[in-house]
């Protein structure tokens, strides 16, 4: 229930500013569409009522009576739902738009003018209508994440299989998930593998292959394989979870542009009485004026400028796998203009790879690689891990090893077909009395920027391996847009050494690099940068998190299951793809682009439309339909920011397929 409440002052917030029949029913299951259903109902019954009294008057005259009573009839029943929420808002003692409305409705009855009353009431529901299922994007955001986990899973309990509520799931069940269905809770897999649509939580455009001790999220499909998982955690507490509190949390967060239309919000309802009731006065008392007046002010489109595209680009956001905490932070990416990043986990993968195979004379590069990787095959050491993969992708087959032991900071060695072989640092090497003076120098071939490790078997020197923690392929792109943009300063910050860092910034066209820097130093840095521009601080969200911190926005990468980085920062990137900053960036710009086009929409439509009126140039018919089809126009401009990035993802995808 605190979800729900939480989620309701969202909704009853934008009511306030407002002031629509914004009434929400927050089941899961479609409530809200089940509303506006019932508005449209209402509204095309009045509205046949309404149209059949002025068919009746056209082709059957004689029948005034009933073409009138068939017009009291349908001005009545799409009046009603306005006059309730007024009745509502007084007795609360608030005035809001829907006291303009009701008092133009009401002036409308009184003057015996029923067919334009339900004209009147007409447009407005339908303007509404269009408003609540298309301006309200929390609710349908949480609609459909809740759609995405299944409410019931399969227990193995001793063997069995058994259905039991996904609520009833505690941190340690076993759960089997077939191909075709939604994972319901966060889990690592324990048997089996798969291929698993992440799309929902990460924004990837292309399914992810998963195996034994993989991790799998909450809402995203499993696609081809049976497998059983291990419950890591459930509820509020997985990734679904933490995504779904974000959206909230955004949503209830206003922009500042919204706040100052907040701070004047409580003058609007008086000033625009006031000018009914000059013009009623100057007018001779002609209302048809004053009630053009009242339906001319309603004040929706120029409410909805700004919340309308907030939710947009939030939605367009959280399709590519950006989660942006609070939307004050959505504005502050358009004014950033230096980007700060850390160098492991962000502009590098993280992980080593092997970058050179430099084997002594008469020895091959793939027996080098076969010896080195068959001796580390018992090793959980990040250089065991990078020979093993290179070994597996290029097919060699791994020797089994005997009397393996490991030295701790040194190397490894055992017994491969009989022969002592070893691997590791130079000195270790040279301890055992093996000599490398014979091989190619690491140093003449930029290993000053690798880390390496020398081979050796029966007491001699087979050749070196040279690791290097590999660029992401996309930073060098994603560098470019930056600049490309309008960045004015890219800078890396890291902890390794000059030669490492120099090497990566050189390649990725960053022109500041600062090396071997302590967390302090990191922030030091960051704070210095500040004097002169507006800094966005990217990392990965563990070791960056006083950074992240320090900078004006923090962008946490790979934040999918980390509770670290989903904290530590201002904006969680869910993948690992730095494309996505500065299409951040680009979101940013557009949205306040597309907030100035609504807000100049709205002002004009509302005092064109109140100066049309006072001189008695706008019939209240046509302010009516003007309020509804400028709601539209700055409902659908904010629209458009949805589908920003559809370019990235269809590019990914076809990359993707191509790499398949």
């Amino acid at each position: 229930m605190a979800e729900l409440t939480a989620e309701k002052k969202v909704f009853d917030a934008h009511s306030e500013i407002c002031g629509c029949d914004h009434e929400h029913d927050h089941e899961a299951g479609g409530a809200g569409h089940s509303r506006s259903l019932g508005r449209l109902s209402i509204a095309l019954v009045g509205g046949f009522f309404v149209l059949n009294s002025y068919i009746l008057r056209w082709m059957q005259p004689d029948q005034a009576f009933t073409s009138e009573l068939s017009a009291i009839f349908g001005a009545v029943i799409l009046a009603l739902p306005i006059f309730i929420v007024a009745f509502k808002d007084l007795a609360k003692g608030k005035v809001y738009m829907n006291e303009l409305v009701a008092l133009a409705v009401l002036a409308a009855l009184a003057g015996g003018d029923f067919r334009t009353a339900g004209i009147i009431c007409f447009f407005l529901l339908i303007a509404i209508i269009i408003e609540s299922r298309t301006a309200h994007g929390a609710q349908r955001s949480i609609e459909e994440l809740i759609k995405l986990t299944p409410r019931s899973a399969r227990k193995i309990s001793d063997g069995q299989e058994s259905d039991v509520d996904v609520l009833s799931l505690t941190i340690g069940d076993i759960i089997r998930i077939r191909p075709g269905e939604n994972f319901p809770v966060d889990g690592s897999i324990v048997k089996g593998s798969s291929t698993v649509n992440q799309a929902s939580i990460t924004g990837e455009s292309f399914p992810i292959d998963k195996e034994e001790g993989n991790d799998v999220f909450a809402g995203t499909q499993n696609l081809t394989g049976v497998i059983d998982i291990n419950v890591t955690k459930v509820g509020k507490d997985t990734t679904l979870g933490k995504v779904k509190d974000m959206i909230l949390a955004a949503e209830t967060t206003k922009p500042p542009i919204v706040r100052v239309i907040d701070q004047y919000a409580g003058y609007y309802t008086p000033t625009i009485l006031m000018i009914a009731g000059l013009t009623w006065w100057f007018s001779g008392g002609n209302m048809t004026n004053v009630i053009s007046v009242l339906v001319a002010s309603c004040p929706c489109a120029l409410v909805l400028a700004a919340p309308s595209a907030v939710v947009a680009a939030l939605a367009a956001a959280a399709r590519l796998g950006i989660l942006i905490k609070n939307v004050s932070y959505l504005e502050l990416a358009a004014k950033v203009r230096a980007v700060i990043f850390d160098k492991t986990g962000t502009l590098t993968e993280g992980t080593l790879s092997v970058v050179r195979l430099a084997p002594a004379e008469g020895i091959q590069p793939a027996d080098l690689l076969q010896i080195a990787a068959s001796i580390e095959s018992h090793s959980n050491h990040p250089t065991a891990i990078a020979l093993q993969n290179l070994a597996k992708e290029a097919k060699l087959k791994i020797t089994e090893v005997d009397k393996f032991s490991e030295v701790h900071g040194k190397g490894v060695e055992g017994l491969l077909d009989g022969k002592k072989s070893m691997i590791g640092r130079a000195e270790w090497l040279k301890s055992h009395s093996i000599n490398i003076s014979s091989l190619e120098t690491p140093d003449a071939d930029g290993g000053s920027a690798m880390s390496v490790v020398y081979v050796a078997s029966q007491g001699k020197a087979l050749g070196w391996i040279g690791f290097r923690d590999t660029v992401r392929k996309e930073a060098a792109d994603a560098i470019k847009s930056l600049k490309e943009d309008g960045i004015k300063h890219c800078a890396m910050v890291t902890g390794d050494r000059k030669e490492v860092a120099d090497l990566v910034s050189k390649e990725l066209g960053i022109e500041s690099v600062r090396s071997e820097c302590l967390p302090d130093d990191k922030v030091a840095y960051v704070k210095e940068i500040k004097h002169n521009y507006t800094v966005a601080v990217v990392g990965d969200g563990i070791n960056d998190a006083p950074a992240l911190a320090a900078g004006d926005l923090g962008i946490a990468m790979g934040a999918i299951g980390s509770d670290i980085a989903i904290n530590s920062a201002s904006i969680a990137l869910m993948t690992n793809d730095l494309r996505r900053i500065p299409l951040l960036i680009v979101l940013s710009r557009q949205s306040g682009k597309i907030i100035k086009q609504n807000l100049l929409i709205g002002f004009v439509f509302i005092v064109g439309g109140i100066s049309l009126s006072v001189f008695g140039m706008l019939p209240p018919i046509i302010a009516a339909a003007l309020h509804t089809v400028s709601t539209t126009i700055v409902l659908f401009n904010s629209a458009r920011l949805v589908r920003t990035g559809e370019e990235l993802t269809m590019y990914e995808t076809h990359q993707e397929v191509e790499e398949k």
